[in-house]
Formats: structure tokens, C-alpha cells, sequence
């Protein structure tokens, strides 16, 4: 079931008094596909820290992460020394989890990698799919899957090369966030089929 937004507007989520910006996000970025390099690895590491929280929760704090870890510069995060992340800890604009912190440097070292053995990260990650993203249209956000074959294999991949919060179930929100899979509710206004 859809929930409606202040504007009229049937979404997945967001758009209700006080989660504008919520909507606003499922409109104009979820599900949107993302094929730069610099995106992807930004939302890589959120979904990451969304671990145990809302996306709500870490969505207020993207612009705390973006000046955090510069830009989401993938080489300039990689060279992060030990000191500055652990003044990041005491950074109330990000989630101050240790790991996850430190997870950043470590995750932008195997992009970086990825990289330069495929050409690109998008290169890489998009070539899991066999065509175009599937197609799902639950009717209720709570049916909406949690995990698929692709999002083991790209799990598995990316932890045996070292990369930290990267869970199937964390890849498949990622996937759906990034447009490789097509996943609105079916009376959602973005649904196109």
C-alpha cells in the first residue's frame, strides 16, 4: 500500500508532513539508474551505514557525510589517514559507528581496484545483470524482496575482496536505490508497468 504525500502524490515512502524531503528523494533518485562512478560509491557507503537504522535516519545526515569524506572522492577516501577518521567519531552530522567509519577507507580502496581491473565500477556492477533490471510491483513496501541471486553474488564478491557492510540485503537496497532493479509498489506514481 502506497502512502500519499502532502502534494497528492501515491509513494512507496516519503512525502507526508515533515518527510519532504523523503519524497522528494523517492521522486527524483530511487530507483533512478546511476551509472557514475561517484554516485555509486556515495551510495555504497550510505546504504552501508544504514545498517540497524532507517534510510530516513541517514539521509538527513548525507550532506554531514559528503563533507565528512570529501565529496565522496573514491581516491581522496582511500588515503584517509587513521587520525582523521577517528576525529570523525566525534562528528554528530554522521553516524560516529566506528566500523562504518572506517569501513569508508577500506571500501574505497576495493573500488578503486574494481576500477582498474574493469574499467569502471559501474562496468563491473552492472555487468551482474543478464539485461534489463527486473521488473517487481508488490503491493505493500513490506513485500518488497530482501535479497536476490544477484545481490548474493555481488555480496559475496565484494566482502571477498575485503569490503565491509556489504550484505546481501544491504546490495539488494542498494540495488534498488540505484535503478538496477525496478522495485515500486504498484500504486506508486513512478511505477511504469
Amino acid at each position: 500500500m502506497t502512502v500519499v504525500g502532502t502534494d497528492g502524490k501515491h509513494r512507496c515512502f516519503g512525502g507526508q508532513t515533515g518527510k519532504e524531503f523523503y519524497g522528494e528523494y523517492h521522486d527524483r533518485e530511487w530507483g533512478v539508474p546511476v551509472h557514475d562512478d561517484r554516485l555509486l560509491f556515495e551510495n555504497l557507503i550510505l546504504e552501508g551505514a544504514q545498517a540497524g537504522l532507517s534510510w530516513e535516519t541517514v539521509l538527513r545526515k548525507r550532506e554531514g557525510y559528503r563533507s565528512a569524506f570529501h565529496g565522496f572522492d573514491i581516491a581522496r577516501c582511500a588515503q584517509m589517514e587513521d587520525a582523521e577518521l577517528e576525529d570523525l567519531r566525534s562528528e554528530p552530522a554522521i553516524i560516529r559507528n566506528r566500523l562504518k567509519i572506517y569501513s569508508v577507507r577500506k571500501n574505497a580502496r576495493v573500488f578503486l581496484e574494481i576500477q582498474r581491473e574493469s574499467g569502471s565500477f559501474d562496468a563491473w556492477l552492472w555487468g551482474h545483470l543478464d539485461g534489463d533490471p527486473p521488473v517487481n510491483r508488490p503491493q505493500r513496501f513490506a513485500d518488497m524482496a530482501t535479497s536476490s541471486s544477484v545481490s548474493d553474488a555481488i555480496s559475496r564478491s565484494l566482502k571477498k575482496r575485503g569490503m565491509s557492510f556489504v550484505g546481501s540485503t544491504i546490495i539488494y537496497a542498494y540495488m534498488q536505490a540505484i535503478g538496477m532493479t525496478d522495485e515500486h509498489l504498484a500504486g506508486c506514481w513512478k511505477a511504469r508497468s
